[in-house]
Protein backbone atom coordinates (compact mmCIF):
# COMPACT_ATOMS: atom_id res chain seq x y z
CA UNK A 1 0.00 0.00 0.00
CA UNK A 2 2.69 2.41 0.45
CA UNK A 3 4.83 1.41 -2.19
CA UNK A 4 1.48 2.32 -4.30
CA UNK A 5 1.07 5.33 -2.50
CA UNK A 6 4.52 6.85 -3.59
CA UNK A 7 3.89 5.59 -7.46
CA UNK A 8 0.75 7.22 -6.97
CA UNK A 9 1.83 10.26 -5.54
CA UNK A 10 5.21 10.37 -8.03
CA UNK A 11 2.90 10.78 -10.75
CA UNK A 12 0.59 12.99 -9.35
CA UNK A 13 3.73 15.50 -8.66
CA UNK A 14 5.38 14.68 -11.56
CA UNK A 15 8.52 13.84 -10.04
CA UNK A 16 11.27 12.67 -12.35
CA UNK A 17 13.19 10.67 -9.49
CA UNK A 18 11.40 7.76 -8.15
CA UNK A 19 10.18 8.25 -4.04
CA UNK A 20 12.27 5.13 -2.38
CA UNK A 21 10.75 3.38 0.70
CA UNK A 22 12.73 1.62 2.80
CA UNK A 23 11.83 -1.07 5.65
CA UNK A 24 13.46 -0.14 9.10
CA UNK A 25 12.75 -2.58 12.62
CA UNK A 26 12.66 -6.10 12.73
CA UNK A 27 15.68 -7.19 10.79
CA UNK A 28 18.04 -9.28 12.58
CA UNK A 29 18.91 -12.07 9.81
CA UNK A 30 19.21 -12.03 5.71
CA UNK A 31 16.10 -14.09 5.17
CA UNK A 32 14.70 -10.73 6.91
CA UNK A 33 16.04 -8.17 4.77
CA UNK A 34 15.67 -10.57 1.57
CA UNK A 35 11.96 -10.55 2.04
CA UNK A 36 12.18 -6.71 2.56
CA UNK A 37 14.12 -6.34 -0.61
CA UNK A 38 11.73 -8.78 -2.69
CA UNK A 39 8.15 -6.67 -1.07
CA UNK A 40 10.15 -3.95 -2.72
CA UNK A 41 12.38 -1.96 -0.12
CA UNK A 42 14.97 0.46 -1.80
CA UNK A 43 16.47 0.40 1.00
CA UNK A 44 16.58 -1.20 4.82
CA UNK A 45 17.48 -0.04 8.01
CA UNK A 46 18.78 -2.45 11.09
CA UNK A 47 18.00 -1.22 14.63
CA UNK A 48 18.87 -3.80 17.78
CA UNK A 49 21.59 -5.48 16.27
CA UNK A 50 23.65 -1.97 16.47
CA UNK A 51 23.48 -1.77 19.78
CA UNK A 52 25.42 -4.71 20.26
CA UNK A 53 28.33 -3.33 17.75
CA UNK A 54 31.51 -2.34 19.71
CA UNK A 55 31.09 1.38 18.16
CA UNK A 56 27.40 0.97 20.31
CA UNK A 57 27.41 3.93 23.20
CA UNK A 58 25.60 1.29 24.75
CA UNK A 59 28.05 -0.30 28.24
CA UNK A 60 30.44 -3.18 27.50
CA UNK A 61 27.91 -4.90 30.25
CA UNK A 62 24.64 -3.76 28.01
CA UNK A 63 26.24 -5.20 24.71
CA UNK A 64 26.65 -9.13 26.65
CA UNK A 65 23.00 -8.61 27.76
CA UNK A 66 22.35 -8.16 23.64
CA UNK A 67 24.47 -10.69 23.01
CA UNK A 68 22.11 -13.13 25.13
CA UNK A 69 18.56 -11.89 24.43
CA UNK A 70 16.36 -14.47 22.57
CA UNK A 71 13.50 -13.46 20.41
CA UNK A 72 11.17 -13.85 23.35
CA UNK A 73 13.55 -11.47 25.91
CA UNK A 74 11.61 -8.76 24.89
CA UNK A 75 9.04 -6.81 26.57
CA UNK A 76 6.93 -3.22 26.34
CA UNK A 77 7.90 -0.37 29.06
CA UNK A 78 6.31 3.45 29.06
CA UNK A 79 8.15 5.53 27.23
CA UNK A 80 10.00 8.43 28.99
CA UNK A 81 9.30 11.62 26.67
CA UNK A 82 5.32 9.96 25.68
CA UNK A 83 4.38 8.42 29.53
CA UNK A 84 1.76 10.36 30.39
CA UNK A 85 -0.50 9.30 27.03
CA UNK A 86 0.40 5.63 27.84
CA UNK A 87 2.78 5.05 24.96
CA UNK A 88 5.20 2.45 24.87
CA UNK A 89 8.78 0.75 23.65
CA UNK A 90 9.81 -2.50 23.07
CA UNK A 91 12.78 -3.13 25.62
CA UNK A 92 14.94 -5.98 26.55
CA UNK A 93 13.18 -8.05 29.21
CA UNK A 94 16.30 -10.48 30.13
CA UNK A 95 18.60 -9.69 33.09
CA UNK A 96 16.66 -6.44 33.72
CA UNK A 97 12.83 -5.11 35.68
CA UNK A 98 12.74 -2.43 33.63
CA UNK A 99 9.95 -3.21 32.14
CA UNK A 100 8.19 -4.45 34.85
CA UNK A 101 9.26 -1.61 37.29
CA UNK A 102 8.13 1.25 34.62
CA UNK A 103 4.66 -0.51 34.36
CA UNK A 104 4.54 -0.43 37.94
CA UNK A 105 4.94 3.54 37.68
CA UNK A 106 2.70 4.02 35.29
CA UNK A 107 -0.05 1.73 37.25
CA UNK A 108 0.83 3.95 40.41
CA UNK A 109 0.23 7.24 37.76
CA UNK A 110 -3.00 5.90 36.73
CA UNK A 111 -4.21 5.35 40.51
CA UNK A 112 -3.41 8.81 42.24
CA UNK A 113 -3.60 12.39 41.14
CA UNK A 114 -0.59 13.40 43.22
CA UNK A 115 2.69 12.03 45.06
CA UNK A 116 0.99 13.14 47.99
CA UNK A 117 -2.16 11.13 47.47
CA UNK A 118 -0.10 7.59 47.29
CA UNK A 119 -0.28 5.94 50.39
CA UNK A 120 2.78 5.81 52.86
CA UNK A 121 3.31 2.43 52.51
CA UNK A 122 2.87 2.91 48.97
CA UNK A 123 5.12 5.70 48.63
CA UNK A 124 8.39 3.77 50.78
CA UNK A 125 8.21 1.15 48.60
CA UNK A 126 8.01 2.62 45.55
CA UNK A 127 10.93 4.62 46.53
CA UNK A 128 12.92 1.76 47.94
CA UNK A 129 11.82 -1.03 45.28
CA UNK A 130 11.64 0.98 42.28
CA UNK A 131 13.13 4.68 42.43
CA UNK A 132 16.06 4.02 44.42
CA UNK A 133 16.07 7.05 45.65
CA UNK A 134 13.61 9.50 47.91
CA UNK A 135 10.74 11.27 45.33
CA UNK A 136 12.70 14.52 47.12
CA UNK A 137 15.95 14.06 45.80
CA UNK A 138 14.46 13.12 42.47
CA UNK A 139 12.09 16.44 41.85
CA UNK A 140 15.07 18.57 43.09
CA UNK A 141 17.21 17.43 40.50
CA UNK A 142 14.18 16.85 38.34
CA UNK A 143 13.89 20.56 38.71
CA UNK A 144 17.53 21.79 38.19
CA UNK A 145 17.51 19.80 34.83
CA UNK A 146 14.52 21.69 33.69
CA UNK A 147 15.16 25.13 34.53
CA UNK A 148 17.96 25.12 32.28
CA UNK A 149 16.41 23.85 29.53
CA UNK A 150 12.30 24.46 29.26
CA UNK A 151 11.53 26.01 32.68
CA UNK A 152 7.65 25.41 31.68
CA UNK A 153 7.75 22.25 33.01
CA UNK A 154 8.46 23.66 36.20
CA UNK A 155 5.70 25.60 36.23
CA UNK A 156 2.76 23.68 35.12
CA UNK A 157 4.26 21.05 37.61
CA UNK A 158 3.73 23.72 40.29
CA UNK A 159 -0.19 24.20 39.20
CA UNK A 160 -0.55 20.57 38.70
CA UNK A 161 0.42 18.29 40.60
CA UNK A 162 -0.18 14.98 38.41
CA UNK A 163 2.48 16.85 36.00
CA UNK A 164 4.66 16.57 39.15
CA UNK A 165 4.43 12.99 39.21
CA UNK A 166 4.57 12.14 35.65
CA UNK A 167 7.96 14.02 35.77
CA UNK A 168 9.22 12.13 38.44
CA UNK A 169 8.33 9.10 37.16
CA UNK A 170 9.68 10.08 33.94
CA UNK A 171 13.21 10.62 35.37
CA UNK A 172 13.37 6.62 36.44
CA UNK A 173 12.47 5.97 32.60
CA UNK A 174 15.15 8.46 31.21
CA UNK A 175 17.76 7.35 33.89
CA UNK A 176 17.20 3.69 32.52
CA UNK A 177 19.06 4.42 29.26
CA UNK A 178 21.97 6.43 30.99
CA UNK A 179 22.36 3.72 33.40
CA UNK A 180 22.80 1.07 30.21
CA UNK A 181 24.91 3.66 28.77
CA UNK A 182 26.94 4.23 31.28
CA UNK A 183 27.13 1.10 32.88
CA UNK A 184 26.09 1.73 36.53
CA UNK A 185 26.78 -1.53 37.67
CA UNK A 186 24.08 -1.09 41.23
CA UNK A 187 21.28 -0.31 38.72
CA UNK A 188 21.77 -3.11 36.34
CA UNK A 189 18.17 -4.24 37.48
CA UNK A 190 16.80 -0.40 35.77
CA UNK A 191 18.50 -0.74 32.38
CA UNK A 192 16.45 0.34 29.70
CA UNK A 193 17.69 -1.09 26.57
CA UNK A 194 15.65 -1.03 23.23
CA UNK A 195 15.29 -4.16 21.66
CA UNK A 196 13.29 -5.95 19.69
CA UNK A 197 12.81 -9.80 18.01
CA UNK A 198 15.44 -9.05 15.67
CA UNK A 199 18.22 -9.20 18.39
CA UNK A 200 17.23 -12.60 19.09
CA UNK A 201 17.19 -13.66 15.86
CA UNK A 202 20.46 -12.48 14.82
CA UNK A 203 21.87 -14.40 18.30
CA UNK A 204 20.60 -17.51 16.83
CA UNK A 205 21.66 -16.78 13.16
CA UNK A 206 25.61 -15.91 14.51
CA UNK A 207 26.19 -18.52 17.23
CA UNK A 208 28.90 -20.87 16.46
CA UNK A 209 30.46 -17.97 14.14
CA UNK A 210 32.87 -15.17 14.65
CA UNK A 211 30.16 -12.39 15.21
CA UNK A 212 28.70 -14.58 18.27
CA UNK A 213 31.20 -12.97 20.52
CA UNK A 214 29.99 -9.50 21.16
CA UNK A 215 33.52 -8.06 21.45
CA UNK A 216 33.68 -9.39 17.40
CA UNK A 217 30.55 -7.76 16.77
CA UNK A 218 31.42 -4.42 14.01
CA UNK A 219 28.97 -2.56 12.41
CA UNK A 220 30.75 -2.98 9.47
CA UNK A 221 30.78 -6.69 9.26
CA UNK A 222 27.00 -6.39 10.85
CA UNK A 223 25.86 -4.74 7.78
CA UNK A 224 28.21 -6.76 5.21
CA UNK A 225 26.96 -10.24 6.96
CA UNK A 226 23.42 -9.16 6.33
CA UNK A 227 23.52 -7.66 3.00
CA UNK A 228 25.81 -10.47 1.30
CA UNK A 229 23.73 -12.91 3.18
CA UNK A 230 20.44 -11.24 1.75
CA UNK A 231 21.62 -11.12 -1.91
CA UNK A 232 22.85 -15.17 -1.47
CA UNK A 233 19.32 -16.12 -0.59
CA UNK A 234 17.84 -13.58 -2.95
CA UNK A 235 19.64 -15.83 -5.91
CA UNK A 236 19.14 -19.12 -4.24
CA UNK A 237 15.54 -18.57 -4.69
CA UNK A 238 16.10 -17.38 -8.29
CA UNK A 239 17.80 -20.46 -9.07
CA UNK A 240 14.93 -22.62 -7.83
CA UNK A 241 12.32 -20.32 -9.30
CA UNK A 242 15.02 -21.10 -12.51
CA UNK A 243 14.49 -25.20 -12.40
CA UNK A 244 17.95 -25.36 -10.82
CA UNK A 245 17.89 -28.43 -8.02
CA UNK A 246 19.97 -26.92 -5.03
CA UNK A 247 20.89 -28.66 -1.51
CA UNK A 248 20.24 -27.12 1.93
CA UNK A 249 23.79 -25.72 2.14
CA UNK A 250 23.25 -23.31 -1.03
CA UNK A 251 19.41 -22.10 0.64
CA UNK A 252 21.84 -20.84 3.70
CA UNK A 253 24.70 -18.24 4.91
CA UNK A 254 26.71 -18.26 8.12
CA UNK A 255 28.38 -15.47 8.88
CA UNK A 256 32.08 -14.75 7.63
CA UNK A 257 34.66 -12.12 7.59
CA UNK A 258 33.80 -9.88 4.84
CA UNK A 259 35.64 -6.97 3.29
Amino acid sequence: MILDLARSLSAQHGYTRAVRVGVGGGLGTPSAIAAAFGMGAAYVVTGSVNQAAVESALSDDGRRMLAEASMTDVAMAPAADMFEMGVEVQVLKRGTMFAQRGKELYRIFRTYDSIESIPDEERVSMEQRILGRSVEEIWHETVSFFKSRDPREIERAAQDPKHKMALVFRWYLFMGAQWARSGEEDRRGDYQIWCGPAMGAFNEWTRGSFLEPVDGRTTVQIGLNLMEGAAWLTRAHQLRLAGVPLGPADNTFSPRPLR
